[in-house]
């Protein structure tokens, strides 16, 4: 009996040291996916379609070249940081909310903060009427887009069924990132104007429409690994995400067909990326299908997700003390950032040692 309870022993020893070397001889490739709503990001040309006014040399905001120039460099600076504390690189790719045209996408990107990384633009004009639209950039060296398209959001007033109200589109890109398919979806879902209650069948429609663009991706290829993202003007928690996208927080608890939402415990363990009022919502958020949180294959998984809101983001001082430092604010010009931090995941994948 003892003998074979020492050979017991030395079996599990064997496997367990099998284990340790197996893990320190494989190394691990890790990409930033962010999403980041820039506040307005406007250029200095008044454009008699939308309403842009405020945001030009004559309008309320005097938003001039030197404000221009200052704001894509601030957010420039922010894209260019945001995972490089793991991943040693800036994002893969970057979903963006508030930019008013290709124009200044094309400027954020030559900015010497990114112009070194190649990224590429994907956009289109949507019917917003503040003229504001959503984009995807991605590094051209890691991310090689296979198809793109903006899916239209039709919402009309629930007292005038023939009043649309014209809001952002969802874009949607499928593509390569290192070689390994996966689609993305860029969100800025309708704000609650108006009120939470009274405001919240448009960000129902908006979720109902999210879980379409994910369906017919899935009826295609049923193993599509996709990532939603966006400045959902609603929390993790609410009726949009629980009950109709029936978005999960529990790995252990993700069933095949549910998307998992990172940023539910975030939520619930105090973390935000915007305040009101001092109370923080999480409305900038990152989801995804279960696939790419499975312990099953060896491509892209996800590694973790996170908030970026280093202390230069951050209002130091006064009423709003710890609130992200804005452009504007209830004082006028404050030449920050964004009223929003930006938010991330980590994908990481084992590459093995030679």
């Amino acid at each position: 009996m003892n003998k074979i309870i020492n050979q017991l022993f030395i079996l599990l020893f064997l496997l367990i040291t099998l284990k340790v070397h197996s893990q320190q001889d494989r190394n691990f490739e890790i990409q930033t996916i962010a999403f980041y709503n820039v506040e307005n990001l406007f250029d200095t040309e008044d454009n008699p379609d939308i309403f842009d006014d405020d945001r030009s040399s004559t309008g309320k905001d005097k938003w001039d070249e030197r404000k221009y120039r200052d704001k894509i460099e601030n957010i420039s600076k922010v894209l260019s940081e945001i995972g490089t504390d793991q991943a040693g690189q800036p994002p893969a790719v970057i979903g963006l909310c508030e930019i008013e045209n290709l124009g200044v996408l094309e400027d954020l990107v030559s900015h010497p903060n990114l112009n070194n990384f190649n990224y590429g633009i994907i956009h289109f004009d949507s019917p917003d009427e503040r003229g504001i639209d959503v984009a995807l950039l991605y590094r051209k060296k890691v991310f090689r887009p296979l198809e793109y398209h903006p899916r239209k959001l039709l919402i009309y007033e629930s007292d005038k069924a023939a009043k649309r109200d014209y809001t952002r589109d969802q874009l949607v890109v499928t593509g390569l990132l290192n070689n390994e398919e996966i689609s993305f979806i860029v969100n800025h879902w309708p704000s609650r104007g108006g009120g939470e209650a009274r405001s919240a069948y448009k960000r129902e429609k908006a979720a109902m429409l999210n879980l379409r663009i994910v369906d017919s991706i899935k009826r295609i290829d049923p193993d599509a690994r996709i990532i939603s993202m966006g400045d959902f003007n609603d929390d993790p928690t609410s009726r949009s995400f629980k009950k109709i996208l029936k978005t999960q927080s529990k790995n252990d608890e993700l069933e095949e067909t549910y998307l998992f939402n990172p940023m539910e415990n975030m939520l619930k363990n105090g973390q935000g990326s915007l305040a009101y009022r001092d109370t923080w919502n999480l409305f900038d958020q990152v989801f995804m299908t279960s696939n790419l949180i499975s312990n099953q294959g060896q491509g892209w998984k996800f590694y973790k997700a996170g908030i970026f809101n280093k202390p230069y983001l951050v209002t130091q001082t006064g009423t709003f003390k710890g609130y992200p430092q804005r452009t504007y604010g209830y004082s006028g010009y404050e030449g920050g950032y964004s009223d929003h931090f930006p938010v991330y995941i980590y994908l990481i994948r084992p590459v093995d040692s030679e």
